[in-house]
């Protein structure tokens, strides 16, 4: 079946807001561009995805997007990850995929293998609308619809439950399949906390993510956002 995975990246400078208490301008988007790195990286070991989509009006993000040889969409309006989605929703239909899997550019736990497993399960379950929840069971952090045009993405707070309803609406089948390497998404300091420990756990997982955080630790003086080097390295 042929697959193509839809990145939606917005401007990393406006990147990750509620993070402004514990990280300056210069950090935050520093981890935005690392963990987008990461995820692009993993999604190219996915090896039932035929092509990956950047959709973005970042220029980092369309740089680091034409190094890797990947399939670049502008996002001219910026309207956030929906809309976004959608651009990229059309150009898999335009171009006859067959399956679009949605993820976000802050997941950079992303295992290859995880992945390649779920559009697997989709596969014998025929399912239309497979939903991938956050860790808190109310967001949606990847969305596999088959096809493209299965139902129209609508991220978001309490996304999870909107995309079931929109599925039963338009008649198609879904799932939610809880794949434990995409459910966990940076937004909140706590977020932030629980990467760091993923990552104190999973050696050599999410190198760039791991540079961003010991080159924040390195800049901050005895501040509370520090925790210790070791836990991020590896």
């Amino acid at each position: 079946m042929r697959t193509i995975a839809i990145l939606p990246i917005k401007s990393f400078g406006a990147a990750k807001q509620r993070l402004s208490g514990m990280l300056g301008g210069g950090s935050r988007q520093a981890l935005a561009q690392a963990m987008f790195s990461d995820v692009l990286s993993s999604l190219r070991h996915v090896p039932d995805l035929e092509t990956i989509v950047v959709v973005t009006a970042n220029r980092l993000a369309e740089e680091a997007a034409m190094r890797t040889g990947v399939v670049l969409l502008p996002d001219a309006h910026d309207a956030g990850q929906s809309a976004a989605a959608s651009i990229g929703l059309r150009h898999a239909l335009e171009n006859g995929y067959e399956r679009a899997l949605l993820v976000p550019g802050d997941t950079p736990l992303l295992d290859p293998l995880e992945v390649a497993a779920m559009l697997d399960r989709a596969d014998d379950g025929a399912a239309a609308v497979t939903i991938v929840p956050d860790r808190h069971g109310e967001g949606t952090n990847a969305l596999l619809l088959t096809p493209p045009a299965a139902i129209e993405p609508s991220f978001g707070p309490g996304s999870l439950e909107r995309h079931r309803s929109i599925a039963r609406s338009a008649g198609v089948t879904h799932r939610v399949d809880a794949v434990a390497s995409l459910m966990l998404d940076v937004d909140t300091p706590e977020d932030l906390t629980t990467l760091r420990e993923a990552l104190y756990e999973l050696h050599g997982q999410a190198p760039m993510t791991r540079g961003a955080l010991r080159q924040i630790d390195r800049s901050q003086v005895g501040g509370a956002t520090a925790a210790p080097r070791a836990r991020v390295g590896a």
